[in-house]
């Protein structure tokens, strides 16, 4: 069984380097292009890969090699988001109590977690300089975990659908709560806030 740990740990260890030798290829590439569509894609590719990496981090600090929990893996990846945007009137913050899951959770919901922060910090405070982006996460019961991403910017239009939209960040969002088995509703009442729930 050590044995066994010491591999896993190694094989995390690997998974994440290699992940951030793809990163720095990704920023290679994107520094030889000029400001544009390309390297923008480039560089929300470099989140993706950056947000996967983290998983395999956390697995690799963690004593537990088959669970992560959600609750911290959200925090750190929040910070980092808000560490790398360039809106410092925006201020992002991480709540949630503890929700562990396996390895097969923990990447799609990294994902959806970059999407939607980074969209926020992007999109959400068009002509302000101030505002907030707030995630938390948790269970709501033994079998279920809700992922909330909120903030109090300017909102989607009245009537968009999710679903519709062309974007690569949200079709992969949709596509995501979908391979976890959840749902996903939005309330646009006060800026917008996602609440994504799915099994555990």
């Amino acid at each position: 069984l050590s044995e066994k740990e010491v591999l896993l740990k190694e094989i995390h260890h690997r998974v994440k380097n290699n992940l951030q030798i793809i990163n720095s290829l990704l920023n290679l590439q994107a520094r030889d292009l000029g400001p544009g569509p390309a390297r923008a894609a480039l560089q929300e590719s470099q989140a993706r890969v950056r947000s996967m990496a983290l998983v395999h981090e956390t697995f690799y600090r963690a004593s537990d090699f088959a669970h992560v929990d959600l609750h911290v893996y959200s925090d750190t990846l929040t910070t980092r988001i808000a560490q790398a945007s360039i809106r410092p009137g925006i201020t992002v913050h991480a709540s949630g109590s503890s929700a562990l899951v396996g390895i097969d959770t923990a990447v799609p919901v990294g994902l959806i977690l970059n999407e939607l922060v980074t969209n926020a910090l992007k999109h959400g405070f068009e002509g302000r300089t101030e505002g907030h982006v707030h995630v938390d996460v948790r269970r709501r019961d033994e079998k279920t975990v809700e992922l909330t991403v909120e903030d109090d910017g300017i909102g989607l239009p009245a009537g968009t659908d999710v679903r519709a939209i062309s974007s690569m960040g949200m079709t992969l969002v949709v596509g995501l709560v979908e391979q976890l088995m959840g749902t996903m509703a939005i309330d646009r009442s006060n800026g917008t806030k996602f609440t994504i729930t799915f099994p555990a």
